[in-house]
């Protein structure tokens, strides 16, 4: 309904007199007040629910490649509204799903691969499956000491912002034998000389 007192979301202008001749004008809070020259009236015919009614609406969230853990996703001024204000917005923040498999490290991926002792001394070609389900293969030719990190270009994150990625760093771990047979002491003692 029209009101001259509103003068703006939640406030009034009034007029009082304190002597005679004499006129103050005050503004008081006054919630019914939702703009200017315009206030709420119950039961309004228009708006049963009140001053503001629930809404729903559908969001698409967009995750692009390469986004890390901390990054936000904002939507602005669609969260609650209140008369006289404007709505807040509403922010996703990207909490990453920890693998069995891999970790990340910034733009990095970190993986461990166990290796068997024969393929440790005279080289292998494997393949991982990587995060995505793509089949990432290694192929190391060379003698292969404890702990050591294979480092595979570009099979990493993506970089936020451009078509590269990181780096896959897979740690090869060697599985050495129990125990050996005599005669399996013996053979590597042959091919293996002092």
């Amino acid at each position: 309904k029209n009101n001259n007192e509103c003068q703006g979301p939640g406030v009034k202008v009034k007029m009082q007199q304190i002597a005679p001749g004499f006129v103050q004008q005050v503004q008081v809070n006054d919630p019914s007040c939702v703009a200017r020259g315009k206030a709420w009236k119950s039961p309004c015919k228009g708006c049963p629910n009140g001053m503001t009614e629930e809404e729903e609406i559908q969001l698409t969230v967009d995750v692009q490649a390469g986004m890390s853990e901390n990054d936000e996703i904002k939507f602005e001024q669609v969260a609650d509204e209140a008369v006289g204000h404007i709505a807040g917005d509403l922010i996703f923040v990207i909490k990453p799903v920890a693998d069995k498999s891999f970790s990340r490290d910034g733009n990095d991926l970190q993986t461990t691969l166990k290796i068997s002792l024969l393929d440790a001394l005279i080289g292998f070609k494997l393949t991982i499956g990587h995060l995505d389900g793509h089949q990432v293969t290694i192929d190391k030719r060379d003698v292969t000491y404890c702990s050591e990190i294979f480092k595979i270009p570009g099979e990493g994150m993506p970089i936020k912002g451009t078509k590269k990625k990181g780096d896959l760093y897979v740690t090869l771990e060697i599985e050495f034998p129990k125990t050996l047979t005599d005669s399996q002491k013996n053979l590597i003692k042959q091919a293996l000389p002092a």
